[in-house]
């Protein structure tokens, strides 16, 4: 399909990877010459080579082209890459979601186009689903397939994927030094054990932003929470005073909402459930300021300020913002994405105001950070193309003019306005330079189960109001610390053989 025209989608689009996890590759699809590989689970490999893409007819690609002079913005963000020649230009991909443009609707990435045009390189999709990932990964690694890289957002990757053996160090493949690496220099040391590197870190944006609805604060005579956010006074202080000044259950007027407020929250004073710490991972629940931010979810709670979702068969209800019912609604950039007649949140465009996290008073402005990027698989064919298509990717994160034409299309495609784009920004600045990650879902299914994962046990717990936090510590703490040792244990002793090797 060589009149197929290239969509670019940049920055804003890195912050939409899991959301676009959403589109499957379930079905079945050949290469562009008709010719099919059979995958684990009995998926179908779906190959583009240059000047190539594959599709089904039945399905229309998106093919809006490149405005005039955006050709000449991508050779200028390419001037950045290192220029080498790739021997082998094919990197293979194992997601629950594709690279290459396809029957999805998924357009090209900048990072795509730049691959392609600095490197000849090209993307082989191997499919698989979001519930056999990790199987489908072990069944390559251990066939010796050479499958190369492995979505880097999944926060269920690590330590897992060390101590399994299904991830290798990357710090053979690129300079953290060059400068290419910098913006995301503070994400790849999250991933440091043991002096050894396991992402490519290509991005790091706000996994939660606190949106509120502007016409709903003027009704109300609230202060604006940017207005608060611009002369440092937006913390948990003045957040908590808003909700109270709002909040009339009764009346159906109510406060905070949101899937996962709660980590959102905890997060913003810089506490999880499980760190990295000096490249082991450790228990955090004895922390100090983890056991202020659930004292501060459980006086929400107790005070009524925090939506109470039994009510709505455990539903949250972001309708209720773009009626005016609702004071704060933490969630990910992705809510406000697409046509906004599809937005949950019922809002007009003119309407959404956003601000970051709130974190304590005199706290730095810590966030939880969703990490774009890539894990290097065990036995992977190509580790030198995957640290190049990540630097294409970090380009188009970084480089103003691909930027640019990342916030055009968020312009055409969901009717964004300058404002929006810039008051994202911000909140993704932030947590670029304050992150926070929580190994726990890493570690194991039982400990995440017991801390972050679910409302029946662990951090939540406070923040609907099923017991204060000196209980759920006291029940937990010790089983947890046992598990996440046993974890480190195996994690240090995989560090050690990739020292032998």
């Amino acid at each position: 399909m060589k009149n197929t025209k290239k969509v670019l989608t940049g920055l804003l689009a890195l912050s939409m990877v899991a959301g676009l996890a959403a589109c499957s590759s379930d079905s079945q699809s050949g290469t562009a010459d008709g010719t099919t590989t059979a995958a684990a689970g009995g998926e179908e490999v779906t190959t583009t080579t240059e000047g190539t893409t594959t599709t089904q007819a039945t399905v229309e690609v998106n093919t809006e082209g490149l405005k005039d002079g955006e050709q000449e913005v991508l050779e200028n963000a390419m001037s950045q890459l290192n220029d080498v020649e790739l021997e082998n230009k094919e990197i293979k991909w194992l997601a629950h979601y594709t690279k290459n443009p396809g029957t999805d609707g998924q357009s090209k990435g900048v990072d795509l186009e730049m691959f392609e045009q600095k490197y000849g390189g090209y993307v082989t999709d191997y499919s698989t689903t979001y519930e056999n990932r990790f199987n489908d990964l072990s069944t390559y690694v251990l066939g010796g397939e050479g499958i190369d890289f492995f979505p880097g957002d999944d926060v269920y990757n690590f330590p897992k994927g060390v101590n399994s053996g299904m991830f290798q160090p990357i710090d053979d493949y690129i300079d953290i030094n060059d400068a290419i690496w910098q913006n995301t220099k503070t994400g790849m040391e999250i991933f440091n054990f043991g002096g050894k590197h396991f992402e490519f870190v290509t991005g790091i944006t706000a996994e939660q932003i606190c949106m509120y609805n502007k016409s709903t604060i003027e009704e109300n005579g609230l202060d604006d929470p940017w207005e608060l956010y611009e002369a440092g006074n937006w913390n948990w202080d003045t957040f908590q005073s808003m909700l109270e000044e709002f909040v009339d259950a009764e009346n159906g007027m109510y406060g905070l909402d949101g899937w996962f407020f709660e980590k959102a929250l905890w997060t913003s004073s810089g506490a999880v459930a499980v760190a990295n710490v000096d490249g082991h991972v450790k228990s955090m629940l004895t922390d100090a300021t983890l056991e202020k931010a659930e004292n501060f979810g459980y006086e929400l709670y107790q005070n009524g300020l925090v939506m109470n979702l039994e009510e709505f068969s455990w539903n949250i209800q972001p309708q209720f913002m773009g009626e005016g019912r609702e004071l704060f609604l933490l969630w990910g950039a992705w809510g406000i994405q697409g046509d906004p007649s599809t937005w949950a949140n019922k809002m007009d465009p003119a309407d959404v105001g956003i601000v970051p996290v709130p974190s304590p008073a005199g706290s730095d402005p810590y966030g939880a950070a969703t990490i774009a990027g890539y894990a290097l698989c065990k036995g992977a064919q190509n580790p030198e193309g995957v640290a190049r298509f990540a630097e294409c990717s970090i380009v188009a994160s970084n480089d103003e003019g691909a930027t640019e034409i990342a916030n055009r299309k968020a312009m055409d495609d969901n009717q964004w306005s300058q404002e929006i784009i810039d008051r994202i920004a911000v909140c993704n600045d932030l947590v670029r330079q304050y992150p926070v990650y929580d190994f726990a879902p890493g570690c194991s299914t039982d400990i995440a189960a017991y801390t972050v994962d679910t409302s029946d046990n662990g951090l939540r717990v406070p923040f609907h109001g099923g017991s204060d936090w000196a209980t759920q510590r006291e029940a937990l703490a010790d089983a947890i610390d046992s598990m996440v040792q046993e974890v480190d244990n195996e994690l240090q002793a995989k560090i050690a053989e990739f020292e032998a090797e």
